[in-house]
């Protein structure tokens, strides 16, 4: 039988290639099949598996034509010590099978996780679009798949990277994709540059290294040519490319959509996905270490976020424009995906809530086979002429042609639609439909059917727009500032995030060989901002070039440091007890943790339970199997003044230089000065005992993510 799946896991609902949605029947005795009941043997198992993309039945081991094997451990010889028997079926079969598992990875974002979940209309986005699942009171399931963008299936996921966001509604109208990014601008203008961009940050190809890294000289050489990138490298310098989570990242839908409601109006539209967790990141240093120690962080901590009753949650949001001749915003130029439009010019619309709250059941079918496409679309939501959109087009849905083996992937239980699908596509490999009739073409007299769906039966009609122009290989004279929203980015950061910036370009750029590079970034970087410039220059031992800056207003919104303390779901606290250790005030952290959605981990020297005369507590956690990185803050219990390991030093140095809180109670702080801990330094929480106003501190401080006082006297990146 099936293992069994634990609550927040689920195969994709049950849709088959025709988009119909079947009913899994258990048990043998009599199944049923187009109609016609036929009986089958007392101990057979229904075989519904098919259409319900739950891949095990019956009790037996088979193979994969249903035969009941007795020996998968021993091929079939000429006597225990002879030769291996050509007409072992099993034996082929299952190395047959072996050797064709994988399948090409993605080009691009290949290290990836997902989640399913519901997204949830609010109603008030029915003035803009006519999209259905922007209804009013709406649900639609959806699968999310976040990713890195450089590196292969087998990176790490805290590298510097953009980071994708990829949104598949299965809504009552058909698929639609939203596949963006957790950055709202892009490298590249034109979607002909997209291998150029790539091949330059891959890893070298004579030497397949460095891996998953920007830090390289072939991606600098690029950038610091192709001055377009330049705002975009900004963001990805910047704290956003090291993401604290998954589920404390935004995301952005890169593009300008044209959205047009019931009565044929249209409006230039941006989507926005906002955390309700707030945005935050790690810190250089963390990054590195997760890297090392657990390479899967991020996939990790959505699975058991999930698993502990802690849903992802995101907020959907738009910026309208007026759908004006020149498409164009406040001087912005809205079919340039290098720009992006301050929202403090446009405000986002919160149209609608995103909860992931179940994980997938097999990695492989549902986050590995996933196929988006920024062509899924629905009525109401139109793409436009962003040149790099064009082009997007057309490579996601050639690229599965090759990855998924043909046309068909549509049919995949995860890529299949929840609404009706009656076309005319035939045949393909891997076609697992048996479609019926004579006559897979329009217009035809014999089956009558399917027929085109008008415009106020569903169908999807485009706009009627005008286009006319040259056929012509240059860009619009808009297109040509690629300086003015870096400076504007960089101006909207708080100074311990011009830090990290300052920090990343010298750390990148540190690592190129060519010092021509790093002469001609530096450049770039002159007409960004000449402090920047010059704090970069000087870590690399460089003169500074001068340069010409644009003069700008600040953005707030683009700065992640937050105003005051927010959401603590799905925060990891550790709490470190050893023998003797005051349990009782443990089980009252706990409840108090919990209670604001986060989790309370149990550190120890050694593992097994922690011992306080008849009471114990289980260990989840020891100072040799756990890691800083693992935790958003540390409380040293009470009862324990003596301890001191150099494992605990290591762990609570690490907290206080990433600015982390740490906290005790009772004569616990003995513990923190022992370790070389300042117990009057910001952030540092000491009480008495687990009592409210403790635990009310320590909680609220950990909704600030860091304590970023503290990073004048600690090398915060």
């Amino acid at each position: 039988m099936p293992p069994k799946r634990k609550a927040d896991q689920a195969a994709p609902t049950a849709a088959g290639p025709t988009g119909r949605k079947a009913a899994a029947k258990a048990g043998g005795g009599r199944t049923t099949r187009g109609g016609k009941t036929t009986a089958v043997g007392a101990r057979a198992e229904s075989v519904d598996a098919v259409q319900t993309a739950r891949a095990q039945a019956g009790d037996y081991l088979t193979t994969a034509q249903g035969v009941r094997l007795p020996d998968t451990d021993h091929s079939l010889k000429a006597g225990s010590r002879g030769p291996t028997l050509l007409e072992d079926f099993h034996l082929r079969e299952k190395i047959t099978h072996f050797d064709h598992e994988r399948i090409p990875e993605r080009v691009v974002h290949a290290r990836g996780a997902a989640a399913h979940g519901t997204f949830t209309a609010y109603g008030n986005a029915t003035a803009a679009s006519k999209a259905g699942f922007l209804q009013q009171g709406r649900e639609t399931p959806v699968f999310v798949r976040f990713s890195t963008v450089l590196g292969s299936r087998g990176s790490a996921d805290t590298v510097r990277d953009v980071r994708g966001f990829a949104v598949k509604f299965y809504t009552e109208e058909g698929n639609f994709d939203l596949v963006g990014n957790n950055m709202p601008v892009f490298f590249i203008q034109d979607g002909i540059k997209f291998p150029d961009i790539i091949h330059a940050g891959k890893p070298h190809p004579d030497r397949e290294i460095p891996q998953a890294q920007s830090a390289h000289d072939t991606f600098w050489d690029f950038v610091s040519l192709h001055t377009e990138a330049t705002h975009h490298v900004m963001w990805a310098m910047s704290d956003r490319g090291i993401p604290r989570s998954y589920r404390t990242m935004e995301g952005f839908g890169v593009h300008t959509f044209r959205l047009v409601n019931g009565d044929g109006a249209t409006a230039l539209a941006k989507f926005h996905w906002k955390p309700v967790a707030g945005v935050h990141s790690l810190v250089w240093e963390e990054a590195q270490l997760a890297a090392g120690t657990d390479p899967d962080f991020h996939r990790r901590d959505m699975a058991d976020g999930i698993e502990n009753g802690a849903p992802l949650e995101f907020e959907l949001g738009l910026q309208l424009f007026p759908d004006s001749a020149d498409e164009t915003f406040e001087g912005i130029d809205l079919l340039d995906p290098t720009k992006l439009v301050p929202e403090e010019l446009a405000e986002v619309q919160l149209v609608g809530k995103l909860t992931l709250d179940r994980n997938p059941t097999n990695y492989f079918a549902e986050t590995e086979q996933v196929a988006f496409h920024t062509g899924n679309l629905v009525p109401g939501i139109e793409v436009t002429n962003d040149p790099l959109m064009q082009a997007r087009l057309f490579s996601y849905l050639d690229t599965q042609l090759t990855r998924l083996g043909g046309p068909n992937f549509t049919q995949l239980p995860i890529n299949c639609p929840h609404a009706a699908v009656n076309d005319n596509l035939r045949d393909g490999m891997h076609q697992t439909a048996v479609h019926q009739g004579v006559s897979p073409y329009l217009p035809n007299s014999i089956d009558a059917a399917p027929r085109p769906a008008r415009e106020d039966e569903g169908g999807y009609v485009q706009v009627p727009r005008e286009i006319e122009g040259r056929a012509v290989r240059e860009n619009p004279v808009s297109f040509a500032d690629h300086f003015s929203q870096a400076t504007l980015f960089w101006a909207s950061m708080s100074e311990v995030e011009k830090v990290h910036i300052v920090e990343a370009f010298t750390f990148e750029l540190g690592k190129c060989y060519e010092q021509p590079i790093r002469e001609r970034m530096l450049g770039v970087l002159a007409n960004v901002d000449a402090d920047l410039c010059a704090a970069v220059a000087e870590g690399l031992g460089l003169p500074a070039p001068a340069g010409a800056p644009a003069e700008v207003v600040p953005s707030p919104a683009l700065s992640q440091v937050p105003p005051g303390p927010g959401s603590i779901t799905g925060r990891v606290i550790g709490v470190f007890a050893a023998p003797g250790a005051d349990l009782a005030g443990i089980t009252k952290l706990r409840r108090a943790v919990e209670a604001r959605g986060a989790v309370l981990r149990l550190i120890a020297p050694l593992g097994g339970v922690v011992k306080r005369a008849r009471s114990e507590q289980i260990v989840e956690r020891t100072l040799l199997t756990t890691r800083s990185i693992e935790y958003d803050a540390v409380v040293v219990a009470g009862g324990i003044p003596d301890f001191t390991d150099i494992k605990l030093s290591i762990l609570l140095g690490e907290l206080f230089r990433h600015c982390k809180v740490i906290a005790a109670w009772g004569d616990g702080d003995q513990v923190l000065t022992a370790a070389g801990i300042d117990t009057t330094a910001p952030g540092v929480v000491v009480g008495e005992s687990v009592a409210k106003p403790f635990t009310a501190e320590l909680l609220d401080t950990v909704g600030l993510h860091r304590v970023w006082e503290r990073a004048a006297q600690v090398m915060a990146s």
